[in-house]
Order: structure tokens, then C-alpha cells, then sequence
């Protein structure tokens, strides 16, 4: 364990170093953010702004949900993106081989090899909706504390099924779309589920499962969620990083390297 934490120290001060040579970078994340987070706010006035609520959702209780979806937001960009978004390129160039050769697993070094800074004002902004909108409705850290594990299942759900669509260039190199696809429905968790059709709930739950990324943090942080609820969130997360781990394993079978 403490070779891989070393390991990571310095993939990420490397990494870091390089990016902050483009120190502009940051502004323009951070006006993107802040034009990303105004769309998001504005739709979601649009639902409220004629005294309509979703059905045991206020406005405060709705940011909630925006804001853990703009978390989630700056947790991709800063560390998915960055990494998942490389391992078409792996293939596609042959330097996949090199990865392989390493003697650390693949799997961790192709998830953490690299950071990106830019993701970090969604990080703050997502923190700030938060804690705004729990002031405005009394939350206290007793509130906060157990929304953490819900929160870190979301991260892990988001991540495994974004390295197991990663997985697939094995086959199809070109999964850009797939992944651009994936994203587009995970655009779902802005708002509380509640907000959809039957149908459409029972699809973001049982086969796409963006419920359990932004509503069950925010359920729980609200606290009225029920715990077969969390108890399938924290299954869920280890199924799914589980299955990430085994089919990047079984993928590897089919790998011809560049040099074979």
C-alpha cells in the first residue's frame, strides 16, 4: 500500500507541475464552470420558478442534488477524464504495452496515471451549492457525515462504469460516442429522480444507476432515506468496481500488443 501511495504522490505532483505551466487554464475552467452552474441553476428555476415543486423536493433540496451532481462533475474532470478518457489512445498507439510491462497493476496505473487541476472550481462550486443550501435548511454536520458513504459509492459506481466502457476499446477502438453517450444520461442526476416519469426512474435506477450518484447522498443527507436503499448503494459499488477489475482482465485476454 505505501509503494502505491508513493507511486501516486508522484504521478500527481508530476502531473500538477506540468499542467500549471498553462496557469490561464484555470480562469477559463473556472468561467466554464461558472456558465456550466448558471445553465444548471436557470433549468432548475424554470421547474420552481411559478411555486412548482417535485414532490417532497423544495428549491433548497433540489440544490442539494445539483450540488453533489457538480461535485461528481469536477471529481471527472480531475481524475476520470484525464485517465479513462487515455486508454483508446493506449491501444490505438501500442503503448498499452508499456503499461502492462510496468510492474504495478494496469488497471491502477491507467485510473490514477495523471490529474487534471481544472476540474477542482466544480469540486468548490458543487461544496459551496451544498452548504448553502443546507444552511438555508438547518443542516448540521450530523447531516453531513453520513452522506459521505453514499457519496464515495456514487464515485465508485461513476468510475467503474466508466473503466469498464474504457475496457471495450480492447474490441471497439473507437467507444468515443459510447462514453459521450454514458455522459449525456448521467446529465439525468441534475435533478432529483422524482422529477421523471415512472419509466424513466425505474431506467436510472436499475439500468443506468444515476440514482444512486446525487439523489441517495442527497436523500441521506437530508435524512430520509431508507437503508436497503444505502445497503444497495454500498453493494452496488462493490459489484460494479468488482466487475471493472475482472473484466479489465478478461479483456486483456483478447489484447494482440503492438509488437506481437
Amino acid at each position: 500500500m505505501q509503494r502505491y501511495l508513493k507511486v501516486l504522490r508522484l504521478f500527481w505532483s508530476a502531473a500538477i507541475a506540468a499542467e500549471m505551466e498553462y496557469r490561464l487554464n484555470f480562469l477559463i475552467a473556472t468561467l466554464s464552470s461558472l456558465g456550466n452552474l448558471a445553465g444548471s441553476l436557470f433549468g432548475l428555476f424554470l421547474f420552481y420558478r411559478n411555486g412548482y415543486t417535485f414532490t417532497g423536493w423544495s428549491w433548497d433540496a433540489a440544490l442539494i442534488v445539483l450540488g453533489i451532481f457538480t461535485l461528481l462533475q469536477g471529481f471527472s474532470a480531475t481524475f476520470l477524464a484525464p485517465n479513462l478518457n487515455k486508454i483508446v489512445n493506449h491501444v490505438q498507439q501500442g503503448t498499452l504495452d508499456f503499461v502492462l510491462l510496468k510492474p504495478i497493476r494496469s488497471q491502477f496505473w491507467l485510473s490514477t496515471h495523471t490529474v487534471s487541476p481544472w476540474g477542482v472550481p466544480d469540486i468548490i462550486f458543487g461544496g459551496v451549492i451544498i452548504g448553502y443550501a443546507g444552511k438555508r435548511l438547518g443542516l448540521s454536520i450530523a447531516n453531513y457525515l453520513p452522506a459521505i458513504l453514499p457519496l464515495l459509492c456514487g464515485l465508485i459506481i461513476l468510475y467503474s462504469l466508466w473503466f469498464i466502457l474504457g475496457a471495450t476499446s480492447i474490441w471497439f477502438v473507437k467507444i468515443y460516442n459510447a462514453t459521450e453517450v454514458l455522459r449525456g444520461l448521467l446529465e439525468a442526476g441534475r435533478y432529483p429522480m422524482i422529477a421523471y416519469p415512472a419509466a424513466y426512474r425505474f431506467f436510472f435506477t436499475f439500468v443506468v444507476p444515476v440514482t444512486f450518484l446525487t439523489t441517495i447522498p442527497a436523500e441521506v443527507m437530508l435524512g430520509r432515506v431508507q437503508l436497503p436503499w444505502l445497503i444497495g448503494a454500498l453493494v452496488l459499488a462493490v459489484a460494479l468496481f468488482w466487475v471493472s477489475s475482472w473484466f479489465w482482465r478478461f479483456a486483456l485476454r483478447f489484447y494482440t500488443s503492438a509488437s506481437s
